[in-house]
């Protein structure tokens, strides 16, 4: 509904924060949801340029370890906040200025990430973290007051959340080698706050197709970063003229990005979401690792551009490598994630091509490294190739089958059962 003047109506400054109906049609990201995210990557730029930097100098346990440790904070923040608004989204003055508060977090942490790094200084990560989750318990205080259905929940996120805050702080007192095992027992904390909260409280309203379509929009926005990022390098190292080396290595960084875009969006997650509400949890949980294998892949392909200008300290083997190993992990989350979701034995496949990539970073002791990832872009393609080859063969099918008169149902067992099982009820 529109005014008079064709200016959309005006919004109250305050809206009653109920949960939010789960069948809503049409329920997309909004603005400031994309604002958020791109908040986000800024910090997650941070930690992959960090990582490069620490490969590219041979410090790799140092750097994976400050990676994990940094990307754990950035992603945890993002999915909370993620999964509250597709609950409890009001879009309200209030909401927003919470929301604002939780943006500001993000930057903070983002600009600690270098002392995270180098230093293994996490006061300012960790200021900006507790920034962000102070917010949120703000968020579902507000929720426990305003919705009486799904009051115990938000009770109990709010009372977990603000605990675990209290024990941050108190990790950055303790002295080497506590502080990193505080770190490990407040992740299970954080990590056991939301299982705790929805057991003992009931489930909140998420919304599947929402939910699917931010952590798309989060996956494509992390893409786009290894994009920049490998521009950035082979423009850098491209001043002093093109190489062979050089466009191979732009190929099938290409390739890369191109394929693992291919096997994220060519199996959309909300029907499985939808159908396996139980599988919420494994599924945003799992994104850890694909997230922060999509980000790692960017400071990868910079390494290996650096590695063949000779301006970094590793071997060519292990520049492979470290393209090699984020495809990799990238290809067996996918794959055990939508198998979780209904696609059956896709994670064979997926293994198979995780298995060659990392058989072809091995390779690069005596393979051209621009020759080997040029094959693990390859790789990727032969996965793409595949699918439209079974999707050919299903519409055949399909065909075949509708000229006989014969009802196709789904190939996957799963969701046959599950079909079934909302036909009964």
């Amino acid at each position: 509904m529109t005014s008079f003047d064709g200016a959309p109506p005006a919004r109250a400054w305050r809206a009653s924060m109920a949960g939010r109906d789960r069948d809503e049609p049409h329920r997309a990201a909004t603005p400031l949801e994309l604002l958020f995210d791109l908040c986000f990557v800024v910090a997650v730029a941070q930690a992959a340029a960090r990582l490069h930097h620490g490969l590219a100098v041979s410090h790799v346990g140092p750097a994976l370890l400050g990676y994990a440790m940094v990307f754990f904070a950035i992603w945890w923040a993002w999915m909370n906040f993620t999964w509250f608004a597709s609950a409890y989204d009001t879009d309200d003055v209030l909401y927003r200025l919470l929301t604002f508060l939780q943006i500001t977090g993000v930057l903070v942490l983002a600009a600690g990430v270098p002392a995270a790094f180098d230093h293994y200084d996490f006061a300012a990560v960790t200021v900006g973290y507790v920034i962000m989750r102070v917010a949120l318990v703000g968020q579902w205080s507000r929720a426990a007051w305003e919705d009486p259905a799904g009051r115990r929940t938000a009770v109990l996120y709010a009372v977990g959340i603000a605990a675990v805050q209290v024990g941050w702080l108190l990790r950055l007192a303790l002295p080497d080698p506590w502080g990193g095992v505080g770190f490990a027992v407040l992740v299970l904390l954080e990590l056991a706050v939301p299982i705790w909260a929805e057991r003992l409280g009931g489930p909140t309203s998420w919304h599947p197709e929402h939910i699917a379509e931010r952590y798309s929009l989060f996956t494509l926005i992390v893409l786009g970063e290894v994009v920049l990022a490998a521009t950035i390098a082979v423009q850098t190292a491209a001043q002093d003229g093109l190489s062979a080396s050089l466009l191979g290595l732009a190929g099938g960084g290409l390739l890369l990005v191109f394929g693992m875009w291919w096997t994220y969006f060519k199996r959309p997650a909300h029907g499985g979401l939808r159908a396996s509400p139980g599988s919420a949890f494994l599924w945003g949980y799992g994104h850890y690792a694909v997230f922060a294998a999509v980000a790692a892949l960017g400071a990868g392909l910079q390494v290996a551009v650096e590695t063949t200008t000779h301006e970094a300290y590793l071997g060519p083997a292990a520049a492979a490598f470290a393209v090699a190993v984020p495809v990799a992990v990238f290809l067996l989350l996918v794959g055990a994630l939508q198998t979780r979701l209904g696609h059956h034995r896709l994670w064979v496949r997926f293994t198979v091509a995780a298995i060659v990539i990392v058989g072809l970073g091995a390779a690069a002791v005596r393979l051209p490294m621009p020759v080997a990832i040029v094959g693990m872009g390859l790789t990727l393609a032969v996965l793409a190739a595949l699918d439209v080859f079974d999707a050919h063969r299903r519409l055949r099918a399909a065909r075949l089958a509708g000229m006989a008169g014969v009802e196709v149902l789904p190939t996957t067992p799963r969701l046959r059962r599950r079909i079934e099982s909302m036909r009964r009820t």
